[in-house]
């Protein structure tokens, strides 16, 4: 019999980190089911790393399996409450799952860190995709309730103006000035839930998008920080407008900007959805 390692522990941390790299290359073809098996076998010799199990947990989301995807990300985050994977593919799941206010909750979690993370990072725009479609769900369920609710009380005022006037009116219908004037209040009342054009300021000047993380220059010029930092990367050292020279640890968060955003989505949540 061949002698036990010297340190089984850091032999079992040897073997799971092979069977995540075949667990990867697997995945990498499409071949879900053995790559669960590879990250499985991973999980059994080292429970404890955060990894092994949102690796498993893209399998099932991929096969749309959201109550595993569920079960393996809460124990992602028991371990690792800053992975970004996890509260991400968290969020997919309870979304799925018909659980959007948690679902919204977990997706807004993972942005967070993903943004204080990798803000330039294709994954922060991802998840910010998947948490606007969320938002735009939520939106749609209040808004089709609130028009109800407002249909209802609309009808009823009218209701009550014409048996008001019939009291002191041998006419039957209520004055027709009254009834415009109703008809305008109740107008005013939707207007929050009807699509508008996004105001200028609260749009990044290159994308033409609403903000979503802003950042301002020593220009003065607001821009989104994804978009800005990938121009001085790819194009160069210098703000797109003014043409000012400009380095990356030069934005600063323009938090007057996000905070309007954020108030602006909160009266108009149409304006997530993805055009």
């Amino acid at each position: 019999m061949a002698p036990a390692p010297a340190d089984g522990g850091a032999e079992s941390q040897r073997q799971a980190d092979r069977l995540k790299q075949e667990g990867n290359a697997l995945f990498r073809k499409e071949r879900l089911s053995a790559a669960i098996d590879a990250y499985t076998g991973a999980i059994t010799l080292c429970p404890n790393v955060a990894v092994y199990w949102t690796n498993r947990a893209l399998c099932y989301k991929k096969r749309s399996e959201w109550a595993k995807v569920e079960e393996d990300c809460r124990r992602a985050i028991q371990l690792d409450s800053q992975s970004v994977k996890g509260h991400y593919m968290l969020g997919l799941a309870l979304v799925n799952s018909q659980r959007l206010s948690e679902g919204i909750k977990a997706l807004e979690k993972s942005l967070e860190l993903g943004r204080g993370a990798h803000p330039a990072s294709y994954m922060v725009e991802e998840i910010w995709q998947e948490l606007s479609k969320a938002k735009y769900i939520e939106w749609e369920g209040l808004s089709r309730e609130r028009a109800s609710q407002l249909q209802k009380l609309k009808v009823a005022c009218k209701e009550a103006l014409r048996n008001y006037n019939s009291l002191s009116n041998s006419a039957a219908d209520a004055p027709e000035e009254q009834i415009n004037e109703l008809e305008e209040v109740f107008k005013k009342a939707a207007r929050t839930d009807t699509p508008a054009e996004v105001p200028d300021h609260l749009c990044c000047k290159i994308t033409l998008d609403i903000f979503r993380d802003p950042v301002i220059t020593p220009s003065g010029v607001t821009y989104e920080r994804a978009v800005l930092l990938d121009h001085l990367q790819t194009v160069g050292k210098f703000d797109p407008l003014t043409r000012e020279a400009l380095e990356p640890h030069q934005l600063v968060p323009n938090l007057a900007i996000k905070e309007a955003v954020h108030a602006f989505l909160s009266e108009h949540g149409w304006a997530y959805k993805i055009r």
